[in-house]
């Protein structure tokens, strides 16, 4: 099967790599793993470091002339090269180090296609960079994202880098939101595809220019293909001026959860 990856194209790329990863993610589940202390209470495990070394060799022998960026080994080849993949090959280390199987493998080319898989459902979110699909089983679905399930995922790891005048725990207490939807904690951007798919209404966390993340990328490319609403906390494109990520599956949801950020003290009625 390697000798054949040159001939895929950017999209069945990512889709390689990335189940790469989640095979070796998934058959070294349950194991004692050693820790890779990164500081800050941040840490790898052994799956993080071969579940990238999988999906290295796919994009090595695919498109052995881009750059990759990648959690753990860092950068290969420039950093300004013309085309780079940005690889997080565990997201949620540390649910799959405590046995929880809230998990997802990355891989995206920037401004172009990408990947998530999740290890455990066998489910393979991806986007050629102009629509969205999820495969599973061999088959392909167009990902059709809606707020029907009024379920929001709020990431509330730290660090908190725009407080005060934004506290994601300030948006789960607010009572329009409480009023409007129900709240969901992650610490996976599994939940970016879920939005993509349908199966969540939005995504909220703070932070910084996530736009070229090797965490967000890959859902964020799938969220953008899927025609879902992507801006920053302060409602403006993502981007090396933007704060956070705010997901929606639609317009009304965006709009809705965008006036509850703006206005976090705000009481019900007045």
């Amino acid at each position: 099967m390697i000798n054949s990856y040159a001939s895929l194209d950017d999209a069945d790329v990512a889709i390689a790599a990335a189940c790469a990863g989640a095979d070796v993610v998934r058959t070294m589940y349950g194991r004692r793993l050693t820790r890779i202390d990164k500081g800050a209470g941040d840490f790898a495990t052994a799956a993080d470091v071969e579940a990238e070394k999988a999906i290295l060799s796919v994009i090595q022998v695919a498109r052995p002339d881009d750059a990759v960026l990648g959690e753990e080994a860092g950068q290969q080849g420039a950093a300004d090269a013309a085309r780079q993949w940005l690889v997080d090959p565990l997201c949620g280390t540390l649910n799959y180090a405590v046995g929880n199987m809230l998990v997802a493998v990355n891989v995206a080319l920037r401004g172009g296609a990408a990947a998530v898989a999740d290890p455990f459902s066998g489910e393979a979110f991806f986007t050629d960079g102009e629509t969205a699909w999820v495969r599973h089983d061999g088959a392909d679905a167009q990902l059709l994202p809606t707020p029907a399930t009024q379920l929001v995922d709020v990431n509330l790891d730290l660090p908190f880098p725009n407080a005060p005048g934004f506290r994601a725990v300030d948006l789960l207490a607010h009572p329009d939101f409480v009023e409007r939807f129900r709240p969901r904690v992650v610490s996976t951007t599994l939940a970016l595809a879920w939005v993509a798919a349908g199966k969540r209404a939005a995504y909220v966390t703070d932070g910084g220019d996530l736009s070229a993340s090797v965490h967000f990328a890959a859902g964020i490319a799938l969220c953008r293909a899927a025609g879902c609403v992507v801006t920053g906390i302060d409602g403006a494109p993502i981007g090396q001026a933007g704060r956070g990520l705010v997901v929606a599956a639609d317009g009304e949801t965006h709009q809705l959860l965008m006036s509850m950020i703006r206005s976090p003290n705000q009481q019900h009625g007045t």
